[in-house]
C-alpha cells in the first residue's frame, strides 16, 4: 500500500509529540501542590535543581543552546525573573518582542522538557536598572514603592495580573499542562520591611494578591520570614543548608531560591569567583538537611546590554556561572555541579519518602541519613572543619573526608560524590584576532584587526543643541531631570571676571569645588576639557575641587552630569537623587563665590545620542572625519567592518578606551570604564575551605573591571557592519579590536582515591534501588563540538602538582604516561583513561597515592 508522504510525516510528528510527552511528563493539567516535604507535580513528590537564565541577558539565538546545556547540567528547571521596565517603558505601551520575548523563552524550555520558575516580582533588584521598574512609576503622585501604598499598589497588580493572564492564554502554567511550576511575588523585602510603617500588611496583601490570581501552582516569597500562607518563604544565600531556620509552616517545603554561584561585578572592582567545590559543598548540606529545591543563581549571567546596568554594574553579568556569558560551558565549574545533580538525584527518592536521621562523627563531622525500607539509604557525610581532613567511622566503615567537604553515599555505604574532589576537566580559551576585512567604504583589506580597524570621529559640542536647551534658578537633580532617557546631564553657566581679580593678576588658580550626588562629572572651561571626578559603588557621592583657569570677561562652565545606572536596592531607593548639589568658586577678592542658586542652563542629553549616530539611519545625518591623534574627549568613533566566517564567540576588545558606550548597527551592547582601575591588592589567595567572601579567589586586581564585551552573532550582517563608540574622556581607539574566542586546550587531574566516574551509578526503575558498577577511577577529556584531540601537551601518572596549565612532574612519574595518553586520545572528541598503574605499565612508586594530570589541545 502507497503511503503519502505527508501521512509520514504528520505520523512521524506525532512519535515525536507522544516521545517528548512521554519524556517530559509537563503535560498533565493537574495543579502543582506542596507539603512539608516538597512540591507535588501530577500527584508525585518532586526534588527539583533549577538554575537562573535571563531571558534580556541573553539573545534569542542564543536561548536554546543554554537550555541545552542546562538540561545537559542535570538541571530540572529554569528560573527567570519578569523585567517590567523593559516590557513597559512607557505607561500602556508594551514589548515583548526579541529579547524580551517572555512566551517564546517559556514555550522554548517547554520544548527541552524542563520546569518554569518564573519570579514576577515585579521589583527584582538583579543588579538591574532601578530594580526592574519602570522609571515612570516614579512620576505617579503620591507613590510610595514596596509598601502599603494605594498607587503602587494598583500598579503592581496591574502588572502583575497582565503577566500571569498572558502564561494563561498560552497554557503555560502547569495546572494547564504547561511548565510554570512555581511563581514568585515580591522579592527579598524582608531586608528593607523594618523601614515602612505599612511594611507587614504590604507583604499580607502582595501574598493575597498574588493567589487571588488562581494560577494553579504555588507563590513563594524569597528573604521573606513573615510570608503569608499559603505563600513559602524561601532562602537566598551562600549557604541556606546552614543559615536558614527553615519555612515558617511545617507544611511548607525547604527551598533555596538563589544559591549564589559567585557574585557580580562592578565597575572599580575586582572579578568575583567562586571555588565550585564550595559550592557544591554548601548545595549538598542543603540538600542532607531536609532540602528539596535548589535553584543556581546565576546558572548562566550573560549581559547587561544597553544600559540595562544597576548602579556602577558591568555590562558583563557572567556571575562565575557554569555557562559563562558567551555561552561555553565554564569547567571544571558545569562539569562538578553536574556530577553533583546527579549524585543528588541518585538519592531523590530515599530523600523524598525515607526516614531522616543525623548524628555525630566528630567534633566538626556530621551524618544526615535517610532510611526507606529494608533497601533504600542514602548518606551524606560532612566535615565542617575548614582546615584539616579527617577520617570517620560510619556503619562500621571507614571514609576518609577532606576539609570543608560532604561525601554523598547513595546506598549508605558507597561514596559516590565527593564535594571537594573534582573528577572533570578544565577548559581554557584563547582569544584570537582573526583576518578580517574592512567593510567597503574603508581603502584598506584583508589584515589582521589590530591594525585594520579604521575609525572615523565626530566630535560632540559641549552642551549646546539650541532649542534642546532650558534653564532654572537652581541645580537641578539628575535623575527626575532625564527620567532615565540618557546617563548624561549637562549643567552650564557663564561667570564674568573681572579683571582685578587675584588670580587674573597671579598665577594662584581659582578654584572650582563641585558636590555631586552621584555618580561622574566632567568639567569644561570655556570649550576646554578641565578634569573629571566620580564616585563608587559604596560611595557614589564626592566632592570635586578642581583648580580652573579663568580669564577678565565671560566664561564659560560645563558640567556633564553622567550617571552609571539608577538606583535599584534599599528602601524608598526611587527616593535616592543624583547629580550635581553645589558648585562653589573660590579665591574671588570678595570670597567664595556660591553658584548653586544661579541661572543654569540644561541640556537632557548629548546631540549624538538624539541624533542616533550609532544607527544605520542617524550616521549619515553628521560629518564624521578621519581619526585625530590626540583623541580629544567627548568624542564619537565610527568604523564599518566585515566580521569573520563561523559561530565562535565574537568579543570586542576596548583596552586603551577610557570611559563611555559601544553599538552595533545601532544595538547597544553596553556602558564601558576601562580607566577605572580595580584596587590593587583586593585579591586573595584561592582556598575553597571556608566560608566564601567577596574578596577571596577574585581576580583583575589594579586592572578595569572589564574590557572584553560580547558582541552577539545574531546582531551582525555578513559585511557592513556600523561599529560606534561614544568616548567620555579621550581614549585610543587604536587599540581596540574585535576577537573570536574558542576553547582550544582541556586538562585534567584525578587521583585513584578519588570515587569513580557519578556514571557508573544507575537508579533501578523499578524499585528505586541505586546501583553501580565496580570499576576504577577514570580520568575524561572532551573537546568542544567540531574539535578533536591534536595533541597532549602534558601527561604524567605518579605525583605530578602544580595546576591545568602550569602542570610540572614529580618525583614519581611513569615514563609510559604520554605514550598511553595519545594513545587514548588522540584524533578523538573524547577519551577516558582508567587511573590504574597496570595501564601504565606497572607501579613505578609502590606506596604512593597517585594521580593522573594531562593537558591537550583541541583544534
Amino acid at each position: 500500500m502507497a503511503i503519502s508522504t505527508s501521512t509520514v510525516i504528520e505520523f512521524a510528528g506525532f512519535c515525536l509529540w507522544i516521545s517528548i510527552c512521554m519524556l517530559r511528563g509537563l503535560n498533565a493539567e493537574a495543579p502543582v501542590t506542596y507539603d512539608g516535604t516538597s512540591l507535588i507535580i501530577n500527584g508525585k513528590r518532586r526534588l527539583l535543581i533549577s538554575g537562573s537564565i535571563h531571558y534580556p541577558r541573553s539573545t534569542p539565538e542564543m536561548w536554546p543552546g543554554l537550555i541545552d546545556k542546562a538540561k545537559e547540567g542535570g538541571l530540572d528547571c529554569i528560573q527567570t525573573y519578569v523585567f517590567w521596565n523593559m516590557h513597559e517603558p512607557e505607561q500602556g505601551k508594551f514589548n515583548f518582542a526579541g529579547r524580551f520575548d517572555l512566551v517564546a523563552f517559556v514555550k522554548l524550555i517547554h520544548s527541552k522538557g524542563l520546569y518554569v520558575s518564573l519570579r514576577i516580582g515585579p521589583y527584582i533588584e538583579s543588579e538591574w536598572n532601578f530594580g526592574g521598574f519602570p522609571y515612570w512609576l516614579h512620576d505617579i503622585p503620591g507613590i510610595i514603592f514596596r509598601t502599603d501604598n494605594m498607587p503602587f499598589k494598583k500598579e503592581m497588580m496591574r502588572f502583575v495580573t497582565r503577566i500571569v493572564n498572558m502564561m494563561k492564554s498560552e497554557g503555560l502554567f502547569a495546572s494547564q499542562g504547561g511548565p510554570i511550576i512555581m511563581a514568585q511575588i515580591e522579592n527579598e523585602y524582608g531586608n528593607v520591611e523594618a523601614a515602612f510603617p505599612g511594611g507587614s500588611s504590604y507583604v499580607k496583601w502582595a501574598g493575597s494578591m498574588a493567589v487571588r490570581l488562581n494560577t494553579g501552582v504555588p507563590w513563594v516569597m524569597c528573604k521573606q520570614p513573615d510570608a503569608p500562607d499559603p505563600v513559602i518563604n524561601t532562602c537566598n544565600g551562600m549557604y541556606c543548608g546552614d543559615t536558614f531556620v527553615g519555612p515558617n509552616s511545617n507544611k511548607k517545603p525547604k527551598m533555596w531560591t538563589e544559591a549564589w554561584i559567585a557574585w557580580f561585578q562592578v565597575f572599580g572592582g575586582s572579578k568575583p569567583q567562586r571555588p565550585v567545590e564550595d559550592i557544591a559543598y554548601a548545595v549538598a548540606r542543603f540538600f542532607a538537611k531536609n532540602g528539596t529545591f535548589v535553584n543556581y543563581y546565576m546558572y548562566h549571567g550573560g549581559t547587561n546590554f544597553g544600559r540595562s546596568g544597576g548602579p556602577f554594574i558591568t555590562a558583563s553579568y557572567d556571575y562565575d556561572a557554569p555557562i559563562d556569558e558567551y555561552g561555553d560551558i565554564r569547567q571544571p565549574k558545569w562539569g562538578h555541579l553536574r556530577d553533583l545533580n546527579k549524585a543528588i538525584k541518585l538519592c531523590s527518592d530515599t530523600l523524598l519518602l525515607g526516614t531522616p536521621e543525623s548524628f555525630s562523627l566528630g567534633p566538626a563531622q556530621e551524618a544526615h541519613v535517610y532510611r526507606r525500607g529494608p533497601v533504600l539509604c542514602a548518606a551524606f557525610l560532612s566535615n565542617r572543619d575548614a582546615q584539616s581532613d579527617t577520617t570517620v567511622n560510619f556503619q562500621n566503615l571507614t571514609y576518609n573526608l577532606p576539609a570543608w567537604s560532604v561525601s554523598i553515599l547513595p546506598d549508605c555505604e558507597n561514596v559516590a560524590f565527593n564535594t571537594a574532589k573534582i573528577n572533570v576537566q578544565s577548559n581554557s580559551a584563547t582569544l584570537i584576532a582573526p583576518r578580517l576585512k574592512l567593510g567597503s567604504s574603508n581603502k584598506l583589506r584583508n589584515q589582521k584587526m589590530e591594525q585594520l580597524i579604521s575609525w572615523e570621529t565626530f566630535q560632540e559640542n559641549f552642551g549646546d543643541i539650541g532649542n534642546a536647551q532650558f534653564q532654572k534658578q537652581s541645580l537641578l537633580e539628575h535623575i527626575s531631570t532625564t527620567k532615565d532617557t540618557t546617563d548624561y546631564l549637562w549643567y552650564k553657566i557663564s561667570v564674568d571676571v573681572n579683571e582685578d581679580e587675584p588670580f587674573v593678576m597671579s598665577n594662584i588658580p581659582p578654584v572650582l569645588a563641585i558636590g555631586s550626588r552621584g555618580h561622574v562629572v566632567h568639567v569644561f572651561i570655556n570649550n576646554n576639557y578641565a578634569g573629571s571626578a566620580h564616585g563608587n559603588k559604596t560611595n557614589p557621592s564626592f566632592m570635586f575641587e578642581l583648580p580652573i583657569s579663568l580669564t577678565s570677561g565671560n566664561n564659560d562652565i560645563a558640567l556633564l552630569s553622567v550617571m552609571v545606572g539608577l538606583p535599584n536596592s534599599g528602601a524608598h531607593y526611587e527616593q535616592k537623587s543624583a547629580g550635581i548639589s553645589s558648585v562653589t568658586l573660590q579665591g574671588f577678592k570678595d570670597g567664595t563665590h556660591d553658584l548653586s542658586q544661579e541661572l543654569w542652563t540644561y541640556q537632557i542629553g548629548l546631540f549624538g545620542e538624539m541624533a542616533t549616530i550609532y544607527s544605520d539611519t542617524g550616521f549619515v545625518s553628521v560629518n564624521w572625519t578621519s581619526s585625530s591623534t590626540p583623541n580629544p574627549p567627548l568624542t564619537w568613533y565610527k568604523a564599518v567592518i566585515d566580521v569573520p566566517d563561523g559561530d565562535e564567540p565574537l568579543i570586542l576588545d576596548l583596552s586603551g578606551m577610557g570611559k563611555g558606550q559601544a553599538w552595533i548597527n545601532g544595538e547597544h551592547i553596553g556602558r564601558y570604564w576601562i580607566s577605572f582601575l580595580a584596587p590593587v591588592g583586593d585579591c586573595s589567595t584561592c582556598d575553597y575551605r571556608g566560608n566564601y567572601s567577596l574578596h577571596k579567589c577574585a581576580t583583575k586586581c589594579g586592572q578595569p573591571s572589564q574590557t572584553l564585551y560580547h558582541v552577539p552573532r545574531s546582531w551582525l550582517r555578513p559585511t557592513g557592519n556600523l561599529f560606534v563608540l561614544f568616548e567620555e574622556t579621550g581614549g585610543d581607539p587604536s587599540k581596540v579590536s574585535l576577537l573570536t574566542r574558542s576553547i582550544d586546550s582541556v586538562c585534567a587531574q584525578d587521583f585513584e582515591t578519588h570515587p569513580p566516574s557519578i556514571q557508573s551509578w544507575q537508579k533501578a526503575e523499578v524499585n528505586s534501588e541505586v546501583l553501580h558498577e565496580n570499576v576504577e577511577p577514570s580520568l575524561r577529556l572532551n573537546c568542544s563540538v567540531g574539535r578533536r584531540i591534536s595533541s597532549i601537551k602534558f601527561a604524567s601518572f605518579g605525583n605530578p602538582s602544580g595546576v591545568c596549565g602550569n602542570f610540572v612532574k614529580g618525583t614519581c612519574h611513569s615514563v609510559e604516561s604520554k605514550v598511553a595518553v595519545e594513545k587514548a586520545c588522540l584524533g578523538q572528541r573524547g577519551c577516558s583513561i582508567t587511573i590504574s598503574s597496570k595501564e601504565f605499565g606497572g607501579d613505578a612508586c609502590v606506596g604512593t597515592v597517585k594521580s593522573l594530570a594531562v593537558e591537550a589541545t583541541c583544534s
